[in-house]
């Protein structure tokens, strides 16, 4: 294990991320594809004659996916340990796939009244329970293939993934609506993002079914070390509490929050609280992902050189510090029609989650040790995203239209963000040096 870890360059663990980070791409590009249409769905799948109202039930709509994605760390992650990372994230693959296409073949409110709203919740559901499994999966078998002085640098492409998903998911939407017009988009071409799905995750299927299982899981299946119940021994031991705490108050929740203000918020803050049109908010955001994107990869190489922890601190005060002034700038250049400091402004943003997620997948891997890795990792990253951050466009919003000040909607994040980033600095429960990165193998790992 340890001699073909020391390769960083060779075509295997190349192809390993390339069919981790296509699935996981994908997985994103299905469970984004409703948030870059939620303004839009509100007048599809919800009574129009109360557009505020029907515009948080459709946000609302939105952060269901988000709440069951920490049980979907549970089932999948447990199933992970126990029977290994492949097999599992083949699995949310197929879930979020059949999900995803089945919402492009619903029928709308004016067909089917409160049955469609039913039915796209249902599925929603599915879409979270499916994302809940794949992310800790695509995570840790990337990291147990990578060489340790560079698993920052091959995990942050996973870590890019849901930035990816999500630019792919609004050009897709953009071009549809371009190329079909306003009328037709709206009467039927809306399904067509929604069923390309199907055909992406055929793909991907095939790709992973090229992979075989992860090292470090074969070795602990060799040894008969494989947890028979990672979801007790994970968070049922004062150790195991300790950690799944700091990692979900020390990390994840702020990082949730950085990724869907930065991002989704300010699609939503454009479009609903400043009113800018569809095209050229999501035209701002997408040559806004285009640029920062990029990066997520780069702070997470800088990571295996100078640490994790002090980019993701950095990240998240940062954000905690600079997010009224922007978003005040982004409100004084939208009323100026400067729309390319609006995307520069966005782009300010994701040097923050650029900061933060990039070394989020590392820090988190190596947190935890291999036989109960899948499982300690994926709940607190799906409780933290997923709920802490998958609520911020809803809180936000809501926010918003009860105080009637726009810029109350921040207050949410920015808490968030310099309570983890405290928690970060001050409870770390390793050793307080950041020193080499952990080892990966059956042992417990020195914690980092």
């Amino acid at each position: 294990m340890r001699g073909t870890s020391t390769e960083p360059d060779k075509p295997g663990i190349w192809t390993v991320v390339l069919a981790s980070s296509a699935g996981t791409v994908i997985e994103w590009y299905d469970f984004y594809l409703y948030g870059s249409l939620a303004i839009f769905f509100s007048t599809l799948f919800y009574p129009a004659n109360e557009p505020t109202a029907a515009l948080l039930v459709s946000v609302a709509t939105f952060a269901t996916g988000f709440v069951v994605r920490p049980f979907g760390a549970l089932v999948f992650g447990s199933i992970g340990d126990r029977l290994g990372r492949k097999q599992t994230f083949l699995l949310t693959l197929i879930l979020m796939g059949v999900s995803t296409t089945l919402v492009g073949v619903l029928p709308t409110f004016e067909t089917a009244g409160y049955l469609a709203p039913i039915a796209l919740v249902l599925l929603r559901l599915m879409q979270g329970l499916a994302i809940g499994g794949e992310y800790g999966g695509a995570a840790v078998y990337v990291a147990e293939h990578a060489p340790e002085n560079r698993r920052g640098f091959f995990t942050s492409f996973i870590q890019t993934t849901a930035t990816v998903g999500f630019f792919i998911a609004i050009l897709v939407v953009l071009a549809c609506r371009l190329t079909l017009g306003d009328e037709a988009f709206k009467e039927w071409g809306w399904r067509i993002p929604f069923l390309l799905s199907g055909v992406l995750i055929v793909l991907s299927i095939y790709l992973r079914l090229k992979l075989s299982e992860s090292p470090i899981f074969e070795e602990l299946r060799r040894a008969g070390k494989t947890s028979s119940s990672p979801i007790r021994e994970s968070f049922t031991t004062k150790e195991g509490l300790r950690y799944t705490a700091y990692a979900l108050f020390g990390a994840t929740a702020g990082l949730g929050c950085v990724w869907y203000t930065g991002q989704f918020y300010a699609l939503y803050f454009l479009q609903s609280v400043l009113k800018l049109d569809f095209l050229t908010a999501n035209v701002c955001l997408a040559v806004a992902l285009a640029i920062g994107t990029p990066l997520i990869v780069l702070f997470g190489a800088l990571s295996d050189r100078i640490g994790r922890r002090k980019l993701i601190v950095s990240g998240l005060l940062l954000a905690a510090a600079l997010y009224v002034p922007i978003y005040q700038a982004i409100a004084a250049a939208v009323s100026a029609q400067n729309f390319a400091l609006v995307t520069a402004l966005i782009v300010v943003q994701l040097v923050f989650v650029g900061l933060v997620y990039g070394p989020m997948a590392a820090f988190l891997v190596e947190l935890f040790p291999a036989r109960l890795r899948y499982t300690s990792l994926s709940l607190p990253y799906h409780i933290g995203t997923g709920v802490f951050g998958g609520f911020v466009p809803l809180v936000s919003l809501s926010l918003v239209a009860y105080t009637g000040n726009i810029y109350a909607g921040l207050g949410y994040p920015i808490a968030i963000a310099a309570i983890t980033a405290l928690v970060n600095a001050i409870c770390f429960p390793g050793s307080d040096r950041e020193t080499t990165p952990a080892a990966l193998g059956t042992a417990l790992p020195d914690r980092r």
